[in-house]
């Protein structure tokens, strides 16, 4: 494939491009509804911001190691030992601008150019186009709303038996739907990953904010997978651009070489804030109840509207939903929606190029008013011819 070729398969992030529109009619005075991102609506917790507050006006702010400030690691050590029994050296973890930063550091350093790395479909869309922008080359597999889009070891067998891949991929909970992976499976998921020789690589980015049901690391099942979190999303730290990764002993040194010339090291500020997010679990638990209160209210509504396959969420703060009954073109649909309703949403062609224009992502980690006023919105819209 030529360079021409490979930018030809990029796609728009149709959720970022949904966002500028809705701030052009924002900047003309018009209230707007967003349900596009995935973004908390809540500050990061008081201890963070006064802790950073302080360091602005009374420290340096300069480069630190290219891993990450080791107080940071330390307090990464002591999260997975509380919160998945999981004992993790702190030399293995690296400090990233974001998670984003982690997939492009976890796909250059643990695969041979070129090679196959398996993702699901839906999925997040930077996947695909980080991919394809480092010259990999993704493998597709399909989920359904049948399987309440939960990936299986045998799913993963048959992909491998269609067209063998080096890596996989996943995200639990993930995004758009949701949906979760039950501890016994992801066992399986890694079993079977490590029969094949395959890398596994488990985005837990969502990591804090399931429903009800059991979060379980990558790490518990043993030290080989590399795992991507983030700071954005329980941790309400979206701006802040702050992830880490936990990577096997393997890829440590040609992970952290590869950090320091492209990111030389995430900011100092944001390493502080992250040091002092970790030990405010009470107040991010206080915004998951709020998130997991505005998903029943939307998922309800999104039935009662005539949206199919709307289910409740097993994690994170997505409601993917069909919208067959309606259209069957969901860019189309979100620009409509924002035009004449005044709600931002994300069509499904982001996490799904094949079957994503009869679906739509809606994101609901915003405050209670504002999923009401979309709701009430939406009613309206759909209330009037499209």
């Amino acid at each position: 494939m030529t360079k021409s070729q490979e930018f030809d398969a990029l796609r728009p992030f149709y959720a970022m491009e949904i966002l500028a529109m809705a701030k052009e009619k924002e900047a003309q005075g018009i209230e707007i509804s967003h349900l596009e991102v995935g973004e908390p609506g809540a500050l990061a917790a008081p201890e963070v911001r006064e802790a950073v507050a302080r360091a602005v006006m009374d420290e340096g702010q300069g480069y630190t190691h290219a891993k990450g400030n080791l107080s940071l690691r330390e307090g990464l050590v002591h999260y997975y030992r509380q919160q998945h029994k999981a004992i993790v050296d702190v030399e293995d973890i690296l400090v990233t601008n974001g998670s984003s930063a982690g997939f492009i550091l976890a796909f250059l350093a643990g695969f041979k150019p070129g090679a196959k790395i398996a993702v699901t479909r839906p999925g997040y869309p930077a996947y695909l186009n980080i991919l394809t922008s480092l010259g990999f080359k993704p493998v597709e597999i399909e989920l359904s709303p049948e399987a309440s889009w939960r990936l299986s070891a045998e799913m993963v067998q048959q992909a491998y038996e269609a067209e063998a891949f080096d890596g996989l991929l996943l995200a639990s909970p993930a995004n758009p739907t949701g949906a979760m992976i039950e501890r016994e499976d992801l066992e399986q998921i890694i079993e079977v990953c490590r029969t094949l020789g395959v890398r596994f690589i488990s985005d837990e980015i969502y990591h804090g904010l399931s429903h009800g049901m059991e979060e379980t690391s990558a790490l518990e099942f043993g030290d080989d997978a590399i795992v991507i979190n983030s700071f954005s999303k329980y941790y309400c730290m979206t701006g802040w651009r702050l992830g880490w990764m936990v990577l096997p002993k393997d890829l440590v040194r040609r992970t952290e070489i590869m950090a320091q010339n492209m990111f030389i090291s995430a900011p100092s500020l944001s390493q502080l804030a992250g040091e002092v997010a970790l030990n405010c679990r009470s107040y991010y638990d206080a915004q998951k109840t709020n998130y997991v209160n505005n998903g029943t209210i939307l998922t309800r509504s999104l039935n009662e509207m005539g949206f199919r396959n709307v289910r409740q969420s097993d994690g994170a703060f997505y409601a993917y939903a069909d919208i067959s009954e309606f259209s069957n073109d969901s860019v189309r649909f979100c620009h409509e929606l924002l035009e004449r309703g005044d709600v931002a949403a994300t069509p499904g062609v982001d996490f799904d190029r094949v079957n994503g224009h009869n679906f739509v992502r809606f994101s609901y980690a915003g405050s209670r008013e504002v999923i009401e006023s979309a709701i009430e919105k939406m009613a309206g819209f759909l209330s009037r011819p499209l």
